[in-house]
């Protein structure tokens, strides 16, 4: 009986309380300006504030392919060169459609952005925009993607 227990406990139960945070990968895009780089923020579409291009991982992509794919639907980002590993992350809290939020750590990949296209899919649900990194930061909520901006 004490393995049976046991068995549910680390199986069933264990997992449902002690989830761990879901991921999501991230875009931080930017570019080399006359007064240093800018970074691209984007709108999120549901409640309009300031973010980074970012979503799920896709499966057959990596974290990084995964990110700039994000950064072409939400931003139009046509041609970038990506960094292959993360240079940071941040968590935030996602409200759900049914009124649940829950944590997710984001990686963030840094991407030089070279082609930025004026059509894209996300286009009309969106407003983007090229700015410091320093006023990108404050538009942010979340503190470890600040120092992300700030250190960029």
């Amino acid at each position: 009986m004490k393995h049976i227990m046991s068995s549910a406990w680390e199986e069933y139960l264990r997992p449902m309380f002690f989830r761990p945070n879901r991921l999501q990968v991230a875009a931080m895009c930017y570019r080399n300006g006359a007064q240093g780089k800018d970074v691209l923020m984007i709108t999120s579409r549901g409640t309009g504030r300031w973010i980074l291009p970012k979503g799920w991982p896709i499966k057959g992509k990596n974290g990084a392919q995964s990110a700039l794919q994000e950064a072409w639907e939400e931003a139009g980002v046509r041609e970038a060169h990506i960094e292959g590993e993360p240079i940071g992350s941040y968590e935030y809290v996602k409200s759900q459609d049914n009124g649940a939020k829950e944590v997710l750590h984001t990686l963030v990949y840094k991407a030089e952005v070279t082609k930025l296209a004026d059509d894209y899919p996300e286009q009309s649900e969106r407003v983007r925009k090229w700015i410091s990194p320093k006023a990108a930061a404050e538009l942010v909520a979340e503190p470890q993607l600040r120092d992300l901006l700030r250190n960029l």
